[in-house]
């Protein structure tokens, strides 16, 4: 592993490869051993492209060979900011093949995450699209150019404007070797202080996950999975692209998951697996209702993000006509699914059982004792796939991972007598909204900055559809600001739109603890 990242310990490290958990293969050569086992294969479907296995590793290495010959390399950190479009598997392939190292923004992210991510990486490249859901990204690449002084290229998928267009190309000959055991890629932890925290992700444990992910969920060359939900997520990332390629199946891209995008897709291509988080599934069974389209292909929708509410979870098999599955996981590793033969009365209230056979999950106190079988506990887990640490992050490392190595997810979960976990809430101060994670610190800061925010605290509020919903309480200096005021405010200082307060409450005070803390807890049962 690279400097400012954690090694795995040698005697685990040992374990995982004398059990063929990790492989001596990069994710490059799982492409191109795909490549010759199934060349003719439909292996991506998005838009009007439609590749086998053989001609997206050649496109790979066209593009591996182009981006080597600008000089990008082994260890380069590559910040990469595209939708749901087939340039984006061809170049995580590439990098992953020259040993660079993609750093995977969201398309939502803006000037304040994707600064920080660049400077924080030493990144010496930026890719993006021209133009995506009305917004110019050439701008934004301007504007960070300007202060990132690493940065040597801006990539753009479409029309490149200042910049350099995608796909790059070139000759595929003499390009080095990556470490099997090094990082492929940088994922983005959910992040409860300030910006998230990177996860460095290796080759060889990152690949094990989706493999474990096809093994879990029975994928197989039959297998066409849809991904509506932004790609450079971990959980579509994983369960759709990685698990899909690992079973030799077809991976089809929508560009949302808007029933009217998703459901056409469906019926064309035969759709068998797809991943929603609630909101969107319920938007899902709605339609259906009325919606013509024919979704009877699908044998499975999988669910999660967010936890899922037992009562929609009984309104999803008889509205969508497929099986549920429910889902957690984590970038930092940490992923479970139900099984296909999964009792119902599990199926409908816990979110699944962890992936691996080497797996280790414990469930503590805020001492790390075990509580008892079937109490709520804090959820430490351990395994071939859990990272061991975060990028360049010594002093969160020290408190966010056991000496003995389990990553202290945060999570408060319930194990049940079948290994089955339900997830209760967080422990950190941290919103899930609609499967976007908002770190509460970080958007209380920006607002701090508003000359008519005295004092903010932000809290989560439940919400049926996207699971919480924010709610800025503001105690106010002078004028008290509107929440579209708080929202032009955050754009203006590059805040992704996820992060906007959804409610503003304006009070005298905010209420604290005992020991003088603000009291979320009382704020959220005001605005309940």
């Amino acid at each position: 592993m690279q400097d400012g990242c954690t090694p795995w310990p040698e005697e685990f490290a040992e374990r995982y490869r004398a059990a063929g958990y990790w492989r001596d293969e990069t994710l490059g050569e799982l492409l191109g051993g795909l490549a010759r086992s199934h060349p003719g294969k439909t292996a991506l479907v998005a838009g009007e492209e439609r590749w086998s296995y053989a001609e997206l590793d050649a496109r790979t290495d066209r593009m591996a060979a182009g981006l080597h010959r600008i000089g990008i390399g082994p260890g380069d950190r590559v910040v990469v900011q595209l939708p749901n479009i087939p340039e984006l598997v061809t170049l995580m392939f590439a990098l992953f093949r020259i040993g660079a190292q993609p750093v995977l923004a969201l398309p939502a992210h803006r000037s304040s995450e994707i600064t920080y991510f660049c400077e924080f990486t030493d990144a010496v490249a930026y890719v993006i699209p021209d133009v995506h859901v009305g917004f110019d990204y050439r701008e934004l690449a301007a504007e960070v150019t300007a202060r990132v002084p690493t940065l040597k290229h801006v990539l753009v998928a479409g029309d490149p404007g200042d910049f350099t267009a995608l796909p790059l190309d070139g000759e595929p000959a003499g390009l080095p070797r990556p470490d099997p055991a090094g990082v492929a890629l940088f994922l983005l932890s959910g992040g409860t202080t300030g910006v998230p925290k990177l996860v460095p992700r290796a080759h060889q444990e990152w690949s094990y996950s989706g493999r474990a992910v096809a093994e879990a969920c029975d994928y197989g060359e039959e297998t066409v999975h849809l991904v509506s939900l932004p790609l450079s997520h971990n959980w579509p990332l994983t369960h759709g692209l990685l698990a899909t390629f690992h079973a030799a199946g077809t991976l089809v891209l929508a560009p949302g998951p808007s029933p009217d995008e998703a459901f056409p897709l469906i019926e064309r291509e035969r759709v068998t697996e797809t991943g929603l988080i609630p909101g969107a599934a319920l938007l899902w069974m709605e339609a259906a209702e009325w919606d013509e389209y024919d979704l009877s292909s699908l044998r499975r929708v999988t669910i999660g993000g967010t936890k899922l509410q037992p009562e929609m979870a009984r309104r999803v098999e008889p509205a969508l006509g497929c099986r549920l599955q429910q889902a957690f996981g984590m970038a930092e590793g940490l992923c479970g699914f139900h099984r296909w033969d999964d009792p119902q009365d599990v199926v409908l209230v816990s979110q699944g059982l962890p992936v691996s056979p080497a797996d280790e999950v414990r469930v503590v106190d805020e001492d790390d004792n075990d509580v008892a079988p079937g109490e709520v506990g804090r959820l430490l887990a351990r395994g071939p796939y859990t990272v061991r640490g975060y990028y360049r992050a010594p002093e969160h490392n020290a408190k966010t991972f056991t000496a003995d190595g389990f990553y202290r997810t945060g999570d408060l979960v319930r194990l049940l007598p079948t290994g089955h976990l339900i997830f209760e809430g967080r422990v950190k101060d941290q919103i899930n909204r609609g499967a976007e994670k908002i770190a509460a610190e970080e958007v209380e800061n920006h607002l701090l900055a508003h000359p008519s925010v005295r004092e903010v605290a932000l809290v989560g509020l439940p919400d049926d559809v996207l699971g919480e919903r924010s709610c800025a309480c503001v105690v106010p200096r002078g004028t008290p600001p509107t929440l579209a005021e708080l929202a032009a405010f955050l754009r203006d200082r590059g805040v992704a739109a996820f992060k906007f307060p959804d409610r503003l409450e304006i009070v005298p005070r905010l209420p604290l603890t005992p020991l003088g803390k603000v009291s979320k807890k009382t704020l959220a049962g005001m605005f309940h």
